[in-house]
């Protein structure tokens, strides 16, 4: 992911992007039998996304990786909005349905790891501003799931749709952050371990900026660096803001049933 810059892909063609995601067929078109299909044309598209990130993927780009010209592209998909979606939708397909017998919090827990996985395996997802996306099957299944996971266990269905927002969000800033970590090893050529050893001792060096100054930012900062052995594991952050999420939750929900 070369960048953080965010995608917009709100601005297409809404019914035209619903139409593509559900497999509502256009009225046919005379002439020879199209070469490729719109799958083929969005699996593409994720390579491409894959291999580099979403400013990589341009109807040009994605039509030099088929073989065809950009023109032709357009008989599968009327423009780039609407293929993100498309794209979006399809990853989404790779979420696994939790298992059967799971209580809520394990069925929470086990949804929250698949979508940290899920960004690992596809980082330009953080790239995309979903909130106008066209919700295509793969990602009605998805939101189904999770209010599933938290269905008859004593919230209301405004609260239901804020927990699964909240926990989504938790593992969106905390992926987010462990790409970008990964990406400034890649390019900086040094770990935080290496880092830290240059700019130590510099630091060391200035009296403003001892640990008499700042006591409690020296012990909580050392002891952290020690544990994980960089200056951030957002791995760890992201299963201690998810137990402590859900802990909130198993709070509320107890306090109801008293």
């Amino acid at each position: 992911m070369a960048g953080v810059s965010t995608q917009e892909n709100g601005d297409g063609d809404p019914r035209r992007a619903i139409e593509l995601l559900w497999g509502v067929s256009a009225p046919p078109r005379r002439g020879p039998k199209p070469k490729l299909t719109t799958a083929d044309v969005v699996q593409a598209a994720v390579t491409l996304a894959d291999a580099d990130d979403i400013e990589a993927v341009t109807i040009r780009r994605v039509a030099e990786q088929l073989g065809v010209s950009p023109m032709s592209l357009y008989t599968y998909v009327p423009g780039r909005a609407e293929l993100l979606d498309l794209m979006i939708d399809h990853v989404h397909g790779e979420l696994p349905v939790p298992g059967e017998g799971l209580g809520w919090r394990a069925a929470l827990t086990a949804i929250a790891e698949a979508q940290w996985a899920l960004f690992h395996r596809h980082p330009w997802l953080l790239q995309v501003a979903t909130s106008r996306s066209a919700l295509g099957p793969n990602s009605f299944a998805k939101y189904e799931r999770e209010l599933r996971a938290v269905e008859g266990i004593g919230l209301g269905d405004v609260e239901m749709d804020a927990v699964v927002t909240v926990v989504s969000g938790l593992v969106r800033a905390t992926a987010r952050s462990s790409l970008d970590n990964a990406r400034l090893v890649r390019s900086s050529g040094m770990t935080d371990a290496q880092w830290w050893e240059r700019a130590a001792p510099v630091l060391a060096a200035i009296p403003a900026a001892d640990a008499t100054h700042y006591p409690i930012s020296s012990r909580v900062g050392t002891a952290a660096g020690e544990a994980h052995n960089a200056t951030e594991n957002p791995a760890y952050t992201f299963r201690f803001g998810l137990a402590r999420v859900l802990d909130g939750i198993e709070a509320l929900v107890s306090e109801r049933q008293e």
